[in-house]
């Protein structure tokens, strides 16, 4: 039995085209796109293997199509890899909601209504605020948390050493660069987003989802998860929804997710989802674990 550390793709690694090869190769991976797209009642499969790019763009279509995208290469990895064990999951932001339907928190539909609302009211909060990010390389979190909070702006993410983003209203995180700049950081990169994700702006968002995330039902998780915003392993089932609701405004604590993973004893690391962000995430953090990313039928059928 091979034992691994499971990992789920954030926003922003979608792409058009993504899973089709999957729904046409393997029967479990073309369920879970049909039980989609019967649930949300539009094609998110279309929107997977077609696109428009600017439609999964849009939080509201991105977020179901990546968590469908990472349950649907999930569901092909096991039929070709049923000697594969997960010691611990996580995922990035969206991502931790493939990571607790993994572990049995909630089922697939149940994680697919609540990304579908998540992601419809985080496109109301970019609509109603005016706000920005920007990745911070090669800053320290002491430097970069004093002038967040000097110019009135967010940590949004720690993805790994040397890599920091920040978010907030647009003017305040102009700002921010500048400053950050002034002190000797000059590589800071804008992000090309809808809006200020993991920040303050996104409140009401959080507000809202809290009432929705309350009927629905939580189990406790059969393989150990680690939550964004604590960067370790929760098992309490309140504690694993407030988690939620607080993640949506608060900092996604990757980094420190990576390192719960890895401490466990899994000596690689699989990818479940579009792109590889993660993986490149996860080298910076511990280059002795082997990672792995299962987003086709090609890398599923190669892994070893």
């Amino acid at each position: 039995m091979k034992e691994a550390f499971f990992v789920f793709s954030g926003q922003g690694a979608q792409h058009s085209g993504m899973g089709e090869d999957l729904y046409a190769s393997s029967p479990a991976a073309a369920s879970v796109f049909e039980k989609a797209d019967a649930i949300l009642g539009w094609s998110v499969s279309e929107i997977c293997f077609k696109g428009p790019d600017e439609k999964l763009t849009e939080s509201r279509y991105c977020q179901p199509a990546i968590y469908t995208m990472s349950a649907a290469c999930l569901a092909a990895f096991f039929e070709r890899h049923s000697d594969v064990k997960p010691l611990a999951t996580s995922g990035l932001s969206l991502g931790e909601f493939a990571a607790l339907c993994a572990s049995g928190v909630f089922a697939f539909e149940d994680g697919l209504r609540l990304v579908a609302r998540r992601g419809e009211l985080m496109d109301i909060a970019c609509r109603q605020t005016s706000g920005s990010m920007a990745s911070v390389l090669g800053g320290t979190i002491e430097v970069v948390t004093q002038v967040c909070e000097e110019c009135g702006v967010d940590v949004a993410n720690l993805n790994c050493p040397g890599q920091i983003v920040i978010s907030g209203e647009s003017v305040k995180v102009e700002k921010a660069i500048k400053v950050l700049k002034e002190k000797g950081l000059r590589k800071i990169i804008p992000l090309n987003v809808a809006g200020a994700f993991h920040s303050r702006l996104m409140q009401g968002a959080a507000d809202e989802f809290a009432s929705f995330l309350a009927g629905f039902k939580l189990f406790t998780p059969s393989i150990p998860v680690a939550q964004n915003v604590c960067g370790s392993f929760v098992c309490g089932i309140e504690d694993i929804r407030e988690n939620l609701i607080r993640q949506i405004s608060g900092s996604v604590l990757w980094e420190k997710c990576v390192k719960a993973g890895v401490g466990t004893g899994a000596r690689q690391v699989i990818e479940f989802g579009p792109g590889n962000v993660l993986t490149g995430l996860i080298k910076r953090t511990d280059a002795n674990v082997a990672t792995y990313n299962a987003n086709s039928l090609e890398s599923i059928e190669n892994f070893r």
